[in-house]
């Protein structure tokens, strides 16, 4: 039995592509996590437009990919964070300070590190940006 992380295997594919100078990747499987995580990363401009196709194999999406990204990932294990302990983790997994998004799933949704921050609650740290 497999333990698949789809959440991760979309950003190692995203930043694969980013590495290789590819201008857009195509991602199979797409979970409603994915999507806002995606949304997010567009948001703040380290990928272009998100094209979502829905098919039986759980639909897929076609990624335009900006160059804008150095690295990016899914934080294992899925660490609980505190609001007041959120720059601990930004030190752990951003290179500078204001550099980069931590992604928290909280219990009012995905956000950024900035926006849990702002709103004070803690979630689970599932991805980062840079």
């Amino acid at each position: 039995m497999s333990n698949n992380d789809t959440l991760a295997a979309c950003l190692s594919k995203i930043d694969n592509a980013s590495k290789m100078s590819k201008n857009q990747v195509i991602i199979q499987g797409v979970s409603k996590m994915i999507k806002k995580v995606l949304d997010i990363l567009n948001k703040h401009e380290y990928v272009g437009k998100c094209t979502y196709e829905e098919n039986s194999k759980g639909g897929m999406v076609e990624i335009e990919l900006l160059d804008r990204i150095n690295r990016c990932g899914s934080v294992k294990p899925r660490y609980k964070v505190k609001a007041n302990e959120i720059e601990k983790y930004e030190q752990r997994y951003l290179p500078a300070k204001s550099y980069g998004v931590l992604l928290i799933s909280t219990s009012k949704g995905v956000m950024t590190n900035s926006e849990a921050k702002e709103k004070g609650i803690g979630g689970k740290l599932i991805a980062y940006c840079y």
